[in-house]
């Protein structure tokens, strides 16, 4: 009897061990802990990802590039970058074991924020004015596509090196006339340092020829080949994180601010507000659900990074971007 008591209890114990196995992924954000990156702490804290038998620990970024070699190298198995940086890691590094999987902001926050006090409201305007831009910037990686559709003459605008956290200070300052950067971000900051916001302008280069994708979760390829459950449980619960955003913001971003306790709550869920509005939900979103792409777009985005980037090989949209790891569509509406 004490031995079939040991043998149950052991038994027992190794069942309770396998049930509480989880599969370590940390995810290597493109930011800081503000409101758009609310939704992955929201998946967090309301159990989405331990429900999918994973331990998730999310990692502040330095800008949508950032994030890329991090997932290439394995130090991380997942993460959120900008996919037309990605499309050129790859150019560069052919067979790196990266892709990207979900995307997030199918219209890119890129932007060009200046401030109409010092004469900027157009993409022309930017002549003979001095643009501030962080290098690792993701819209300031795409600003030359932003300057051949506008026709913007370089040797007018003298660009100037900032770092991420003098940015917005700068422009507040009248130190530059206009940055680089994404439209809920820069935007609200400036609002943060006393900028009137009837002051502001934000040049959304969507709106004036640059038809790309934005951020996008990247997956390193051997890492989902030995763990494919692992990250399609992870995308399921990152739409969970999102759809509850979408019916909550305020709720979601007091889930993040318990990561960042010095946030200021109705900002970052302005600026989640922002996101959704103006970079999540659009009307491809809504008809089709979070997390794809349009083929024929896509393709036509490759050709315009042709523009101002010179591929080693000819691209393949194969290799940026795999959807193997989406639910199905219903399962993908946000509303």
């Amino acid at each position: 009897m004490f031995y079939k008591s040991i043998t149950t209890m052991a038994a027992f114990a190794l069942t309770a061990s396998a049930a509480t196995a989880e599969t370590a992924m940390p995810f290597a954000l493109d930011w800081k802990f503000e409101g758009p990156a609310a939704p992955f702490f929201t998946a967090i804290e309301k159990g989405y990802f331990s429900d999918a038998d994973l331990a998730v620990e999310i990692s502040a970024g330095q800008g949508s590039l950032d994030a890329i070699p991090k997932v290439a190298t394995g130090a991380f198995p997942v993460g959120m970058a900008d996919i037309n940086s990605l499309v050129k890691f790859l150019d560069q590094n052919p067979g790196a074991p990266v892709i990207g999987m979900m995307m997030i902001y199918d219209a890119p926050a890129f932007a060009v924020v200046g401030r109409k006090s010092l004469g900027v409201e157009a993409p022309k305007d930017l002549e003979g004015k001095v643009l501030g831009a962080p290098p690792p910037d993701g819209a300031w990686a795409q600003f030359p596509i932003f300057a051949a559709e506008n026709d913007l003459d370089m040797s007018k605008i003298t660009v100037e090196p900032v770092g991420f956290p003098t940015r917005e200070p700068m422009l507040a300052e009248g130190k530059v006339d206009a940055v680089t950067g994404f439209n809920f971000s820069s935007f609200l900051n400036l609002v943060r340092l006393g900028v009137p916001e009837d002051d502001i302008s934000t040049i959304m280069m969507s709106d004036y020829g640059v038809n790309l994708y934005g951020n996008v979760l990247i997956v390193n390829t051997d890492f989902a080949a030995e763990n494919p459950d692992a990250v399609k449980g992870f995308v399921a619960a990152v739409l969970h994180g999102w759809k509850d955003a979408m019916a909550d913001p305020k709720a979601s971003v007091e889930y993040m601010i318990k990561y960042n306790p010095a946030s200021d709550l109705d900002l970052e869920t302005r600026r989640l507000e922002l996101a959704l509005e103006g970079n999540v939900y659009t009307d491809y979103v809504a008809a089709n659900g979070m997390g794809g792409i349009d083929a024929e777009r896509f393709a036509g985005s490759l050709d315009q990074l042709k523009m101002v980037y010179e591929f080693k090989a000819e691209p393949d949209a194969n290799l940026y971007f795999t959807e193997d790891y989406l639910p199905a569509t219903d399962a993908r509406m946000l509303k």
